[in-house]
């Protein structure tokens, strides 16, 4: 059976299932090897826990722009897979990998260029401040193989191909976990170590995913030459198609960089609290989350093949499915805050803070599978004001003001609180956007579609 017959015929929970394991046991890795850096600097001190925290939100900034080329691009890959057009897939996915590695040498440059104010602009205090430039400097020098690797880890997805997404991913997660104590104790190089065994393993990663293209595993082809046959306009077609995940990420980066801000108020340990917080909390809906990007294949691929009765069992399956996951997942934190915070910080302070936000996190969590999987069947089908909307509801326009209130009502209780209200806020307004999207789809099923290329 072809790659175009498994994903228009398969039964939609086998190949919702199938390709979200792949997904999910690569978000879970990364997420692991996340939560696993962040337990092991924690044992320099709550300064450079801190730091972790602060970076993160620039590492943000770097994922925005590959999910944007790797989304956008991998959109319209889906949809012209469905399409049966693998040539025209194939410079699509050239120029989607081209422009986000050019434009992770420019975050480079950019970044070495303004390091310090970076920093300070990132929300760090002056005792973490150190600890975020050393580990920075690091994740610079791997901008341009972090931003593509994102990049093409979307394009596979999209494909259907997730398998070997995980395999790059995984094996790059892996290796992180392992090189961070040798480099970090063994060495004797603290939090340098770190970023080192981060940029290390972000390029081994991306030489992995590379390979899969090179080597001929998937659908569409990297190859210099597509690029003669690009154009402009087909540049902004990708971004304008990715523009959601940009927005979504680069939202998420600018409330990091808010929330350390109003955290610094209030000392180094509230700054380590809610970056473990988000990190823990991440780690639990990242199960959900991948069963959603488990789904978005599915609905590009078979609203590209006019399989519109596909795309509604595919949603319908999603957000069922997802929000079973987690309600699990919520009930465990909930449970076991307490412990869970003091894994990665055993500080009294770091976890009286932590723990009600992120009582307060899982609770609010129930309400993300509806609009995460509403957002994901916009994105996919090239519905781009949809989706753009939708993910700037919770990442912004929401919790941006709600931080900014509630932190000047509440103080640090209203910081604990904002994400939370963010999250519940948004769920009646995405909502009616998802039940009039599925009401217009068309009724009837297109007939097959005879291979172009």
């Amino acid at each position: 059976m072809t790659q175009y017959d498994k994903m228009i015929k398969t039964p939609i929970p086998q190949l919702v299932f199938k390709l979200s394991i792949p997904t999910m046991i690569s978000m879970l890795v990364t997420n692991i090897y996340n939560l696993a850096d962040t337990a092991f600097v924690g044992q320099l001190g709550t300064s450079a826990s801190g730091a972790v925290g602060i970076v993160f939100g620039f590492m943000s900034i770097i994922q925005a722009f590959g999910f944007m080329f790797g989304q956008g691009s991998g959109s319209m890959i889906a949809r012209l897979l469905g399409q049966r057009d693998r040539k025209d897939a194939s410079r699509h996915a050239t120029l989607g990998f081209t422009a986000s590695f050019i434009c992770g040498a420019v975050i480079t440059v950019i970044g070495l260029m303004y390091l310090a104010p970076i920093i300070t602009a990132l929300g760090s205090t002056p005792t973490i401040a150190p600890y975020a430039k050393t580990y920075i400097t690091y994740i610079l020098f791997s901008a341009p193989f972090m931003c593509s690797s994102f990049t093409m880890n979307n394009i596979l997805r999209y494909e259907g191909r997730a398998v070997l997404g995980m395999f790059g991913l995984m094996t790059g997660a892996v290796l992180n976990m392992s090189l961070d104590p040798v480099f970090m104790f063994v060495c004797g190089m603290g939090i340098a170590g770190a970023g080192l065994s981060t940029a290390l393993s972000q390029c081994v990663s991306w030489g992995i995913l590379l390979s899969m293209f090179l080597r001929g595993k998937t659908e569409s082809k990297l190859h210099p030459g597509y690029l003669r046959s690009c154009s402009f306009g087909m540049l902004c077609n990708i971004m304008a198609t990715g523009f959601p995940s940009l927005l979504r990420q680069g939202l998420n980066s600018i409330t990091t960089v808010l929330l350390n801000s109003c955290c610094a108020l209030y000392g180094d340990a509230a700054v380590a609290a809610m970056s473990i917080v988000s990190r823990i909390a991440f780690f639990s809906f990242s199960i959900a989350l991948g069963i959603g990007q488990g789904f978005q294949p599915v609905a590009g691929f078979n609203y590209g093949a006019g399989k519109y009765s596909r795309v509604r069992k595919a949603f319908r399956f999603t957000l069922m499915t997802s929000e079973c996951i987690i309600i699990v997942g919520c009930s465990v934190l909930l449970i076991f805050s307490g412990s869970l915070i003091g894994i990665f910080r055993d500080d009294p302070a770091v976890i009286d803070i932590g723990v009600r936000a992120l009582r307060l996190q899982a609770l609010a969590q129930l309400t993300l599978p509806p609009c995460m999987a509403i957002e994901m069947m916009f994105q996919s089908t090239g519905k781009r004001l949809g989706a753009t909307l939708m993910s700037s509801l919770r990442s912004g326009i929401l919790f941006i003001p709600a931080l900014l209130i509630l932190s000047g009502i509440r103080g640090l209780a209203g910081i604990q609180e904002a994400q939370p209200l963010a999250l519940i806020i948004s769920l009646p307004i995405s909502v009616p956007f998802g039940i009039r999207f599925l009401r217009h789809l068309p009724a009837e099923d297109a007939p097959d579609i005879t291979a172009t290329s």
